[in-house]
Formats: C-alpha cells, sequence, structure tokens
C-alpha cells in the first residue's frame, strides 16, 4: 500500500479491499492480515495501555469477545505501546484477544488515526480512538472516528452480527 495515501483519506476507501499488512503483535506473533481471509476482522485503535478510557474499551471488547468469535469475527486492538507493555496490558486485564504494536505509527498513518488533542489544555499528537471493520473478503465496510467509549463495543458487535 502507498503509505503517503492513508485509508480513510481515500473518499471510496468503504468497500475496497484494504491492502495486505503485517504487524508484531502479543503472544509473540505477527498479525497477516491475509491470514484472517473468511474471517471479520474489528481493528481498534487506542491511545496507550493502562489508561482509563483504554482499560475500559479493552474490558468491553473481553467481556462480548465470545459473541464476537460467534459472529466469525476476531478482535484485536492497536496502539503505539511496545510490545512489553502490551503483554502487560494484555494479562492485567485478561484479554483474550491479541494486541498489535505500532510504535513507528505504520498502521496509525494508513488507517488515518494521528490526530493533534488538547490534554490538560497542552496540544498533544495521538490517537484518536476508532475502530475500523474489515470483513471476510478483506473489504473495509465500517469505520467509527472519535469513538467515546460507552455503548461502543455493543455498537460495533451489532454491525459484525448483521454482517451476515
Amino acid at each position: 500500500m502507498d503509505q503517503a495515501t492513508p485509508v480513510a483519506e481515500r473518499p471510496s476507501a468503504l468497500n475496497k479491499i484494504v491492502p495486505d499488512f503485517s504487524a508484531p503483535m502479543t503472544g509473540e506473533q505477527t498479525f497477516q492480515l491475509a491470514d484472517y481471509k473468511g474471517k471479520k476482522i474489528v481493528l481498534y485503535f487506542y491511545p496507550k495501555d493502562n489508561t482509563p478510557g483504554c482499560t475500559t474499551e479493552g474490558i468491553h471488547f473481553r467481556d462480548l469477545h465470545e459473541q464476537f468469535r460467534a459472529a466469525n469475527a476476531e478482535v484485536f486492538g492497536v496502539s503505539r505501546d511496545s510490545l512489553r507493555s502490551h503483554e502487560g496490558f494484555k494479562t492485567k486485564l485478561a484479554l483474550p484477544f491479541e494486541l498489535i504494536s505500532d510504535p513507528d505509527e505504520t498502521l496509525c498513518t494508513m488507517f488515518d488515526v494521528m490526530k493533534m488533542k488538547n490534554m490538560y489544555g497542552k496540544k498533544v499528537r495521538g490517537i484518536e480512538r476508532s475502530t475500523f471493520i474489515i470483513d471476510e473478503s478483506g473489504k473495509l465496510v465500517k469505520e467509527w472516528r472519535g469513538v467515546k467509549v460507552p455503548g461502543h463495543i455493543d455498537d460495533v458487535l451489532e454491525f459484525v452480527k448483521a454482517l451476515a
């Protein structure tokens, strides 16, 4: 994929095939999009391990994980945190899914989730909480940006279930 043109900036990115990509993830594994053909993929981008909103979001995905699996969907969390940080976060929350480490912001750039945000009155560059659904054929079929955690994971699950 052309790194200069993020998926999200392409006006017709929805319903287009997401180019194959790979990234390191927990469990000493490498995520490879092509490995999940035939499955729905939920990629949720979050700002930082062990922060209140990200912890709440991870717990909700954990608690609904079996329902996502029953709907033929695999969930993956993505942030710029290190694999070491991810492993600790995953263990602490007993997350049944893998976390993808993107310290060089390759995926963040591809999905255009890096934004300037206000944190305690200061402008900081960080991940805008966002969720993307890739269908069984590898097409980007849904995106949520600027996500507020309450109710979001239920919305994602309902969308995934409706993708028959």
